[in-house]
C-alpha cells in the first residue's frame, strides 16, 4: 500500500508538471493584445502556470 501511494504521488506531480509547462508555452506564445484580452499581463504567466498546476 505504501507504494502505492509513493507511485501515486509521483504520478500526480508528473501531471501537475506537465500541466503547468503545457498552461506556461500556451500563454507564452501568445502576443500582448492577445494576452491584454485575457486580462492577463505577461508578467504574470508563470504565475497563472502555477495555479493552474494546482
Amino acid at each position: 500500500m505504501v507504494l502505492f501511494g509513493f507511485i501515486s504521488a509521483i504520478t500526480s506531480r508528473v501531471a501537475a508538471y506537465r500541466n503547468y509547462r503545457r498552461t506556461l508555452q500556451a500563454l507564452s506564445a501568445l502576443d500582448d493584445r492577445e494576452l491584454s484580452d485575457l486580462g492577463i499581463f505577461r508578467g504574470r504567466i508563470e504565475e497563472i502556470a502555477r495555479g493552474a498546476a494546482r
